[in-house]
């Protein structure tokens, strides 16, 4: 198992953990926090670290 789909699983399970401890909207706002920073940081870049943020990934698949 690689360590982003540990990551992935270790992140739903503290999703659904926070759905049951605290009210929902407060969860909502959480587990939206976490998937929007990482958008906002991806949108705040320039055009060319973008494409350079791409070649790593693709780089990476193919190894």
């Amino acid at each position: 198992m690689s360590t982003r789909t540990k990551f992935v699983i270790g992140g739903v399970a503290v999703g659904l953990l926070t759905l049951w401890i605290l009210p929902w909207w407060i969860s909502a706002l959480i587990i939206l926090g976490v998937i929007g920073a990482p958008v906002v940081a991806y949108l705040m870049l320039d055009p060319s670290q973008r494409r350079r943020v791409r070649s790593q990934g693709r780089k990476r698949i193919g190894s």
